[in-house]
């Protein structure tokens, strides 16, 4: 698990993911750096400690152990208050790690009666607390508590009236280690190479790389989910089914609702339930839990390549040319589990040499969330679902398609706006338009159109790739308000501005080009225009004129003149004049082809 959990890490440098999904990830593993540390015990046994700051060893006042540790049912004769440690520990097992481990939940806890720990570096006897914020899970199960720099530990200590020892004092910006004998004046970072040095040497310790990341539950009491292919046997225990009954698949029930007792609906098939032993030839039961619905969707991506094969996953030549899979786009609630298990998954795939590469997918983003009108998450208990069917019905279905594009960034969340889909949907209609002032033959005024076709071709080319669909829809937009004020289209302009068009608004968009003949089959199958970054310079721009930082006035100009060039065409407008009369220019400063500002008094 260590090695698979480290590699699910570094081969993160191998994808293309945006760097939160990437730190989702690596959050999740949970990778620390730090010793275990025995400490022993007034009874003579010890309890071995994780920490990731052996530098604060003298702060110890107290050690914790999770309610499910061994040492507590090794020495339970030994434990005074057993009793009610016990009970302790049931109540810990009704609640989930997550219940268990919250930060802001108050913490509970029950000292070990007639047994102290003994800090290894100093001495001193300390007392052994139990708390279900210990997990077995991670680390030892057990950590030694510094109160004065930790606000868990520091909570629980003021619950317990516990003292703290202060070891780190803030130093010229450093971190120095004071009430800790020879570590005394060192750094931090120093501090814990020499804890861990004298660990080893003295047979006290070591260092240690921890995961956060645990064993999966794969499991589930319910009808659906891939069935595991395991019997109970009386005599030879859990038994894999032959390779030649699989897959397995589910028997047909009539009620898919758990037991009572909460076991699965599988339980009630007894036709389905009882087998025989593919080991013995003995009476024995089928596994009647299911996979987690993770598991399908961890690999099912492999059967596409070659879903009718009967002999493997999928032919290795098909593999080989399919996959990893080039752009994996989806919610960004699965960029930390599904991903998580889809990459474990492929991993161990590519181990056992069914894959050739080590990971599933080459590049991964994330939409956002559509929120409700009121910015909550839609629910029908919320009542502000919004159903699609009932805005194509109404809007039609390129409406719908470029709003929910339009709507904001793509990766982030943004609540429903009626008035915004009416905007689309005037939008279309005015694009629809557009054949009524189709020409032959443009007017010169038109031609001043070229620039923006070669500019607005560059953003929404540029934007798709980028996934801003957004701002693609807003330069068609702003691209369609500058032909209707020219209030003509050329057909070779028409033709560029539907394939523009066309992956945002196909329905429309295969109409036009079809109604007016812009070319042969289909727009969406038709090449996609080309730029000139010649064209996409303005050969004149608008200049901004101020005075003493105040807007003055605008003048248009040939874009690339110079300071004193622009200052001369300045002296024209007479609103620039009056502002300047009488007055002596002490300097001017000039942003290329933006804005010229006089200082003057």
């Amino acid at each position: 698990m260590l090695f698979r959990s480290q590699r699910l890490i570094d081969d993160l440098e191998l994808v293309d993911y945006p760097e939160r999904v990437k730190s989702q990830q690596i959050n999740w593993i949970g990778r620390s750096e730090g010793a275990e540390i025995n400490f022993k015990t007034t009874i003579d046994k010890k309890i071995r400690v994780y920490t990731t700051r052996p530098d604060t060893i003298f702060g110890v006042t107290y050690v914790v152990i999770s309610p499910e540790h061994q040492f507590i049912i090794e020495n339970k004769d030994k434990i005074l208050n057993i009793g009610e440690v016990e009970e302790y520990k049931i109540a810990a097992n009704k609640k989930s790690d997550f219940q268990r481990t919250e930060l802001n939940k108050d913490k509970t806890g029950i000292e070990l009666k007639g047994i102290k720990a003994i800090n290894p570096l100093n001495g001193k006897e300390i007392p052994i607390f139990v708390s279900d914020y210990v997990l077995m899970s991670y680390g030892t199960g057990a950590i030694m508590a510094v109160p004065a720099h930790d606000d868990r530990d520091k909570d629980f200590a003021e619950k317990y009236n516990l003292p703290k020892i202060n070891v780190i004092e803030e130093q010229n910006g450093k971190n120095i280690v004071v009430n800790s004998e020879f570590l005394n004046g060192m750094d931090s970072k120093t501090a814990k190479k020499e804890v861990i040095k004298w660990l080893e040497n003295n047979g006290i310790g070591e260092k240690k790389v921890n995961y956060k990341l645990r064993d999966w539950v794969f499991s589930r009491q319910r009808y659906w989910g891939e069935p595991i292919p395991i019997v109970h046997c009386d005599d030879c225990g859990f038994v894999p089914i032959d390779e030649s009954e699989l897959p397995l698949t589910l028997p047909e029930v009539d009620d898919f609702r758990c037991l009572e007792g909460g076991e699965s609906p599988l339980e009630n098939i007894e036709s389905w339930v009882n087998t025989t032993c593919p080991k013995c030839g003995k009476k024995a039961k089928r596994e009647t839990d299911t996979m987690p619905q993770w598991a399908g969707s961890s690999w099912y991506f492999l059967r596409y390549i070659d879903p009718k094969n009967d002999e493997f996953l999928a032919n290795k030549e098909n593999i080989d040319y399919w996959m990893p899979i080039d752009w994996y786009n989806g919610g960004m609630e699965h960029t930390t589990l599904h991903l998580l298990y889809s990459r474990f998954w492929y991993k161990f795939l590519y181990d056992i040499g069914i894959v050739s590469n080590p990971e599933p997918y080459k590049k991964r983003t994330s939409h956002g969330m559509i929120l409700g009108e009121n910015n909550e998450k839609m629910s029908k208990s919320r009542g502000n679902v919004v159903n699609p069917d009932d805005i194509v019905n109404e809007y039609g279905a390129d409406t719908m398609r470029l709003y929910e594009m339009f709507i904001g960034d793509f990766e982030k969340a943004a609540p429903w706006n009626t008035k915004g889909i009416k905007g689309c949907k005037r939008f279309v209609e005015r694009v629809w338009t557009l054949q009524s002032i189709l020409k032959e033959e443009v007017s010169h005024e038109n031609k001043k159109l070229e620039t923006l076709f070669h500019k607005t071709i560059k953003k929404v080319s540029e934007d798709i790739e980028s996934m801003k669909f957004n701002t693609a829809i807003a330069s068609l937009m702003s691209l369609l308000n500058e032909i209707y004020d020219v209030n003509e289209i050329s057909k070779e302009q028409l033709k560029t501005f539907i394939l523009l068009l066309s992956p945002f608004a196909p329905h429309i968009a295969e109409e036009l080009w079809e109604n007016c003949t812009l070319g042969e089959g289909l727009a969406s199958l038709y090449a996609w225009p080309e730029y000139d970054k010649n064209k996409c310079v303005d050969s004149e721009i608008e200049m901004v004129l101020q005075v003493n930082g105040k807007l003055r006035a605008r003048i248009n100009t040939p874009t690339g003149l110079s300071k004193e060039e622009i200052f001369e065409l300045a002296k024209e407008s007479e609103a620039f004049q009056r502002a300047i009369a009488d007055k002596t220019v002490i300097k001017t400063i000039y942003v290329q082809d933006r804005l010229l500002n006089v200082v003057a008094k």
